[in-house]
């Protein structure tokens, strides 16, 4: 008689049959509207993509690390992973297909401040596991590298116990050969807050989806991102922000610069659940458009089923301000640097909700390497 298959393994299984049930996620799947994966990659391709390789240079003193390669994995991996949020197609592969990954655990009280590095490169599959039990904080910096071509997809689940806070960081460079798809699903308890930047400059096909659930009373999550394209790079930003609990409080804030034949989305969805009376919630979405064949689509939407709620969304796409332009231009700066200082000016605000000052210029840094292919086209 055999012996009863792993969690692990179970849940692998169970994640392998959906997949196959589901197939690959396409436009005629609103939220995929604006990024037809399915024609571009075929399920075969997904699951012989094998899994990418990560790196972390330095684990700090007080966060627990397991590798997620090895066996016999400690209880509070087995109790987490691949159970939280809703594990929509990509995510069901990553879990699938991922032969590793990492998983972080702070203990209760303990708060880290040097930021957690962690570097994914090579094409794959990989799992990224975080658990903070309650008023332990941390921050997380996740970097891409390498334009590997084919598929990067990476499926991160965070769990954040009472009074837990989290800023997670993530920046990926251009990479016009790959695709590069990431899910990121949370559940915060009462007075958790999760805080996120996301800073996207494209690949031949990028998607950046968040699933949030606020869970407890006194809950928060802060999204703040800029992406930057040039060529004909494509990004997209979808998230799904749910007030499950009374007086939780979501923000997003995200800017974007399409230059060339590249195009940016963003799709930011609030649902306010019965029940969960008091709740605020602001998503805010501006683009300029620096080419004539650039494109912007954005979409934000609310859902309220209680009462007493503060919902607010706006979205807005432009160019540069001609009377602005013409101010630093009547002063003996040129075009090219008046653009540079204006489209600077413009994504200030969302790269200022970084809180750590290394990080924040680690961004800025990014930004600046990507603006100068996005405005080679610049009207």
């Amino acid at each position: 008689m055999s012996a009863a298959p792993a969690p692990r393994e179970s849940r692998r299984a169970e994640a392998l049959e959906s997949f196959r049930v589901r197939g690959m996620p396409h436009r005629r799947f609103e939220h995929w509207r604006y990024s037809d994966l399915r024609a571009v990659l075929d399920a075969g391709q997904v699951a012989q993509s094998g899994t990418a390789n990560w790196q972390i240079e330095r684990v700090p003193e007080g966060v627990e690390l397991f590798d997620l390669a090895k066996p016999a994995a400690p209880e509070w991996v087995v109790r987490h992973l691949g159970n939280i949020g809703n594990r929509p197609t990509m995510e069901e592969a990553s879990l699938a297909f991922a032969d590793g990954g990492a998983a972080l655990r702070v203990a209760r009280g303990r708060k880290i401040a040097e930021p957690v590095r962690i570097q994914i490169s090579s094409t794959g599959n990989l799992r990224l596991l975080v658990v903070l039990e309650e008023k332990a904080s941390l921050t997380l910096y996740e970097s891409h590298t390498v334009d590997a071509g084919l598929l990067r997809n990476v499926g991160v689940e965070v769990s954040l116990a009472p009074g837990a806070e989290l800023m997670q960081v993530r920046s990926a460079p251009p990479m016009p050969r790959s695709f590069a798809i990431e899910h990121i699903a949370v559940v915060a308890a009462e007075n958790a807050h999760y805080k996120a930047h996301f800073a996207n400059f494209g690949s031949r096909l990028s998607r950046t989806e968040l699933h949030i659930l606020l869970q407890g009373e006194g809950s928060e999550a802060h999204l703040s991102g800029v992406t930057v394209l040039g060529g004909e790079n494509h990004a997209d930003v979808t998230s799904h922000i749910e007030h499950v609990a009374g007086r939780t409080l979501s923000t997003q804030l995200f800017k974007h610069i399409a230059g060339g034949k590249s195009r940016a989305v963003y799709q930011g969805k609030i649902t306010v659940r019965e029940g969960a009376d008091g709740s605020d919630s602001r998503q805010t979405a501006k683009a300029l458009l620096m080419s004539e064949r650039a494109e912007v689509d954005l979409k934000p939407e609310l859902i309220i089923f209680a009462d007493d709620v503060k919902c607010a969304h706006g979205a807005a796409v432009g160019d540069l301000d001609a009377d602005s332009l013409f101010y630093l231009r009547s002063r003996g700066i040129s075009e090219r640097e008046a653009r540079r200082l204006l489209v600077h000016a413009f994504l200030e605000e969302a790269v200022a909700a970084i809180e750590d000052g290394a990080l924040r210029e680690s961004v800025w840094r990014d930004v600046e390497s990507a603006l100068p292919r996005a405005m080679e086209a610049a009207r």
